[in-house]
């Protein structure tokens, strides 16, 4: 559990902080750097959510009953991480009307919120590492890590231009990663406990992924950037994460 609560801690924590480090360090062209990160995170995630993590899902299920189960924790999943943005999009439209410092603060709010699910994610990995003796959990640890290091920017940009210095906007940006660590133990608990609930947890964590990836990453990739390079970064993010899976 140790192990696990470090490199979630190193994803979550450390990926948001870095995010919001490199606000400042690359200011000019921000936009584009967030887009292509954006994308090959994405791709990522795509790659190692089908390729692993649905594959795990319906082989840790029951017989013939597999497959509809699986999909339905699928879909539930989807379906909790997108009752979860309505929540966090209520909360970004109050604070436009704060000032850009209070954006930033709630921002970080809001992605405290949204990194619960995506800890559940690691901590459903490394169960099911547990039983096929693979390493799902540190993979997707790196690529959650990854997705995390645009959200930080995210909010450490508009802290920056609301008068925040350096040091506090790393620090509240990393604090906004510190619930990937609570998920990551639930996910990991949840996991452990048969076949039957590895099963929905690992389809859960599936369709909270993609939902991640088709209705934020990617949407708000080619917003900030019509170029081809988030698209090469997105299927250079396929590549790497099959690689990852298969190598």
């Amino acid at each position: 559990m140790g192990t696990i609560i470090a490199v979630t801690a190193a994803a979550g924590m450390g990926g948001t902080g870095l995010g919001g480090l490199a606000a400042y360090l690359f200011r000019r062209g921000t936009d584009r750097t967030v887009s292509v990160l954006l994308s090959f995170a994405a791709g990522m995630m795509l790659a190692v959510v089908c390729a692993d993590l649905l594959t795990d899902a319906i082989q840790a299920g029951p017989g013939l009953s597999a497959l509809p189960a699986a999909s339905a924790s699928v879909l539930a999943g989807c379906g909790g991480i997108w009752l979860l943005e309505e929540l966090v999009s209520g909360l970004q439209a109050g604070a436009k009307r704060g000032g850009l410092f209070l954006a930033g603060v709630v921002m970080a709010a809001a992605i405290a919120l949204h990194n619960l699910p995506e800890g559940m994610v690691i901590g459903a990995s490394c169960a099911a590492d547990l039983a096929e003796a693979g390493q799902d959990g540190r993979m997707m640890a790196l690529v959650i890590g990854l997705h995390n290091i645009p959200e930080g920017m995210a909010v450490a940009v508009p802290l920056a231009a609301g008068g925040a210095s350096r040091g506090r906007a790393v620090l509240t940006t990393a604090a906004a990663g510190a619930p990937t660590v609570l998920g990551a133990v639930l996910g990991f608990c949840l996991g452990t406990m048969g076949p039957g609930l590895q099963m929905l947890t690992l389809g859960g964590a599936s369709g909270a992924m993609l939902y991640v990836v088709f209705g934020e990453l990617l949407p708000e990739s080619f917003r900030l950037c019509r170029s081809p390079a988030p698209v090469m970064a997105a299927v250079l993010g396929v590549l790497t994460g099959m690689g990852v899976v298969l190598g």
